[in-house]
C-alpha cells in the first residue's frame, strides 16, 4: 500500500526590527529607532537564502514599516514565490489602538505593502497577537479592510497574550461573515494546549520536543500546523540595549545562535508552504460560510 503524502505545514515570518518588539519598547522608543542599526534585511535574507535551499515557500507578515525603508527586501519575497501579508505599520499592539485608528493603520499598512510588492495582500496578523476577548471588533476592521486571513490568535495562556479557549483550527472570526481566523498552532495534552507554533518557545526547548509536537499535531490529529518565527531570532549579532530585565534578556536571545541549524532540521523534517496555498481550502470553505469541521 503505498504511503499518504505528508501533511504540508504553513511556515511565516513576521518581519520587523529587534528593537521594535514589545518587550523592548521602554528601553527604545519609537523616536529612538532611527539611532539603532537595522538588521531586519540582513536577518530575513539569511532567512530566505535557507527556504530557496530547500525548496520551501512563506508568509512573510512584514511591517508597513520595514516595507518604506527596505522595498528591495519586499520584491524579493515576491519575487521568490513567497506570500507577502500584513503586520500592521509599526507593530503597536492591537489593544493599545481604539477602533478609528486600527482602522487607519489597516489601511496605511496594507497600501504600502501592496504598493511595494505589486501583489494583493489577503493575511494579516497582529502585533504580538494582541486581539483577544477585549478587542474582537478588531476582526471586524480586518474584514472590512479587505483581507482574507487573519493569522492574530494563539490559543495559550500567556503573560503577554493568548486566547487559551479559541478553537485550535481555523474558524469565522467572531463579528465577521467571512474571515478566516488560522490560530498558531498547539499540541493538545490532556486539558492543557501546549504551544507548538515557534517564537521563543521553539528556542528555549530542544529540537526533538518541537518535532514531538509537530508530528502529534499532523499523525495524530491529521491537523496542519501554523508556525511563525521573527529575523531577529536567527540574529545573534544584533546589538543589544541596556538595561534589559533578566527575564527579557533571556526570552529574547535564548538560543539564537542555534536557531539556523534547527530551521534546517525543520525544513528537512517537514513540509512547508504559504497561508494562502496550505490553507486555501479552509479559508474558501469560510469564506463560502461554512466552518471547518
Amino acid at each position: 500500500m503505498p504511503m499518504s503524502q505528508p501533511l504540508v505545514n504553513a511556515f511565516s515570518i513576521d518581519v520587523e526590527e529587534y528593537f521594535q518588539v514589545s518587550a523592548f519598547e521602554r528601553h527604545i522608543t519609537r523616536e529612538a529607532w532611527s539611532k539603532w542599526p537595522s538588521r531586519v534585511e540582513f536577518a530575513t535574507n539569511r532567512i530566505l537564502d535557507t527556504l530557496g535551499r530547500y525548496g520551501h515557500r512563506a508568509t512573510f507578515f512584514t511591517l508597513g514599516w520595514v516595507a518604506e525603508r527596505a522595498p528591495e527586501l519586499v520584491r524579493r519575497i515576491v519575487a521568490e514565490g513567497h506570500e507577502l501579508a500584513c503586520h500592521g505599520y509599526d507593530h503597536t499592539r492591537v489593544h493599545e489602538q481604539d477602533q478609528a485608528t486600527f482602522r487607519a493603520d489597516l489601511a496605511r499598512s496594507k497600501g504600502i505593502l501592496e504598493d511595494a510588492g505589486g501583489v494583493a495582500v489577503q493575511g494579516y496578523r497582529a502585533a504580538s497577537f494582541s486581539i483577544d476577548t477585549r478587542n474582537l471588533w478588531a476582526f471586524t476592521e480586518i474584514e472590512n479592510a479587505g483581507f482574507d486571513y487573519s493569522s492574530s490568535v494563539y490559543p495559550v495562556v500567556h503573560d503577554l497574550y493568548g486566547m487559551p479557549d479559541a478553537p485550535r483550527r481555523p474558524f469565522l472570526a467572531p463579528n465577521t461573515e467571512h474571515l478566516a481566523e488560522i490560530p498558531v498552532t498547539t499540541a493538545r495534552y490532556g486539558r492543557r494546549n501546549l504551544p507548538a507554533g515557534g517564537g521563543g518557545y521553539f528556542r528555549l526547548f530542544p529540537y526533538w520536543w518541537s518535532r514531538t509536537l509537530l508530528r502529534r499535531v499532523n499523525n495524530l490529529e491529521g491537523l496542519k500546523a501554523n508556525m511563525y518565527f521573527h529575523p531577529w531570532e536567527f540574529d545573534p549579532e544584533q546589538p543589544r540595549p541596556q538595561g534589559l530585565s533578566p527575564k527579557t534578556r533571556f526570552r529574547h536571545y535564548v538560543n539564537q545562535s542555534r536557531m539556523l541549524g534547527r530551521l534546517e532540521r525543520l525544513f528537512a523534517d517537514f513540509a512547508w508552504g504559504a497561508f494562502r496555498d496550505v490553507y486555501a481550502d479552509e479559508i474558501a470553505r469560510i469564506r463560502g460560510g461554512a466552518q471547518v469541521s
